[in-house]
C-alpha cells in the first residue's frame, strides 16, 4: 500500500543510486515521460519533482503509466510465472491484436489461472491491462494533434466505428469532439487511484474525476453544452498545476490544493456547499446533518446530499470526506473502496503533520 513504503527522499535516493535492495519493492512513475520503471533502471533520472513511487506494478499501470523499455519492471516481476511472460511477450509482439478470451482460450490458457495471475502481480486482468494500453495510447494520440484515424491506429483498434465507441463509453464524447484548440480542454492525469480526467480553460479547474465514474459521460455533455466550440483536448494551466499538486498529494507531501476552480455550475445552496467541503480539514470527516446545521437549514440534510454529489471536481472539492450520520461511508461516485482509501490517505497525512509538530 502507498504509505508502507519509505518515504519520498528515501525512496529517490534509492533511484538515483540503483539501491538494489529496493528492486521488486517499488516502482517509480514518471510524469514527464508516462512511463515507470524500477528502481535499478539505467534511463537517465528524472527530477524529483516528476516522480511518485509505489508499491506494486497495478499501481502504476492505473495510474496511467506505461513500463520502461529499458528495466522492463512487467517481465522482472513475473520472470517465475512463465504464463504471464508468454502473454506479456504475445501483448508487445501483437499491438494491434484486440484481445479477448477467446484468443487465451485458443491459446491453450485456462481462463480463471490467467486472471488470478495477471490479478496476484498487477493488480488487474490480462485483458484489463490490454484495454488500458490501447485507450491510453489513442487518447496521447488525440492529445499531441493527431487526426482520429491516427488515434484509433494507434490504439490498435480495428475499425474507426470500434475506436469511437470504447472512446465514448469512457469519455461520454466521439474522439472527434476533442479538438486541440478548444476553450476548454480535457487532460489525462494518471494516480495512485486510478486514471482522472481533467477539463480546464485558460483560468480554471472545470472538472476533475476518474475516469470510471459513472456519471462522467453526463458531466462532460454537459460541459461541452456550455460553450459553442465544446471541449477540446490538451494541457491548460490549471490542469498542469491539478497534476502537480495531486502528486504531490498522493505522494504524502501536500494536502493544500491552490488549483483555482470553476464553481459557477450550481445553485446558490450547491455552491455554498462545496464551500463547507473545501473548509474540512483533510484526516477530518462531517455528515450531511453535520453540513446542514452549519449552513444554518437542519433539515436541508438530502439537499445536501444532492449538492455534494453534483460536484464535479473530485479531491479539490472533497466530497469523500462526508459521511453517513452513523459512521457509514455512504455513496461516492469514484467507488466506495476509493472513498475509503481517500480517508486512510489523508488520515496518514494528518498523522504525519502531528508527528512533525510534536
Amino acid at each position: 500500500m502507498l504509505f508502507d513504503l519509505p518515504d519520498f527522499d528515501t525512496l529517490y535516493t534509492a533511484l538515483l543510486t540503483r539501491d538494489e535492495r529496493y528492486d521488486g519493492q517499488a516502482f517509480v512513475c514518471v510524469s514527464s515521460t508516462g512511463v515507470f520503471c524500477r528502481l535499478t533502471c539505467p534511463a537517465r533520472k528524472p527530477n524529483a519533482e516528476n516522480c511518485t513511487f509505489h508499491s506494486t506494478i497495478g499501481e502504476c499501470i492505473e495510474a496511467g503509466f506505461r513500463p520502461c523499455k529499458r528495466c522492463h519492471p512487467l517481465q522482472a516481476a513475473a520472470l517465475e510465472d512463465p504464463t504471464i511472460i508468454a502473454l506479456l511477450r504475445e501483448l508487445d509482439a501483437k499491438p494491434g491484436l484486440r484481445w479477448s478470451e477467446g484468443h487465451l482460450e485458443r491459446m491453450g490458457y485456462d481462463l480463471s489461472t490467467v486472471r488470478r495471475s495477471f490479478k496476484r502481480h498487477f493488480g488487474m486482468t490480462f485483458l484489463e491491462m490490454a484495454r488500458q494500453r490501447r485507450l491510453r495510447e489513442g487518447f496521447e494520440t488525440l492529445a499531441s494533434g493527431g487526426n482520429v484515424i491516427a488515434a484509433q491506429h494507434q490504439a490498435s483498434f480495428e475499425s474507426a466505428s470500434a475506436f469511437r465507441s470504447a472512446f465514448a463509453r469512457l469519455l461520454g464524447c466521439a474522439p472527434a469532439a476533442l479538438r486541440t484548440d478548444g476553450v476548454l480542454r480535457a487532460t489525462w492525469i494518471p494516480t495512485p487511484l486510478g486514471d482522472m480526467i481533467a477539463v480546464s480553460s485558460q483560468s480554471y479547474l472545470h472538472l476533475l474525476e476518474f475516469v470510471d465514474r459513472k456519471g462522467l459521460p453526463a458531466e462532460l455533455k454537459r460541459l461541452q453544452a456550455s460553450i459553442k466550440e465544446g471541449i477540446g483536448i490538451g494541457e491548460m494551466p490549471p490542469s498542469e498545476q491539478a497534476a502537480a499538486e495531486l502528486a504531490d498529494y498522493f505522494s504524502a507531501r501536500s494536502d493544500c490544493f491552490k488549483t483555482p476552480l470553476a464553481l459557477t455550475s450550481g445553485s446558490a445552496f450547491t455552491q455554498e456547499v462545496w464551500r463547507i467541503l473545501q473548509g474540512i480539514p483533510a484526516g477530518e470527516t462531517r455528515s450531511y446533518s453535520d453540513i446542514a446545521r452549519q449552513m444554518g437549514r437542519p433539515t436541508a440534510v438530502r439537499a445536501v446530499a444532492r449538492a455534494n454529489g453534483a460536484n464535479q471536481i473530485a479531491l479539490m472539492i472533497p466530497c469523500h470526506r462526508v459521511i453517513g450520520a452513523d459512521g457509514s461511508l455512504t455513496g461516492y461516485g469514484g467507488g466506495l473502496w476509493r472513498k475509503q482509501r481517500l480517508i486512510e490517505i489523508e488520515r496518514e497525512l494528518k498523522r504525519g503533520r502531528q508527528v512533525e509538530a510534536g
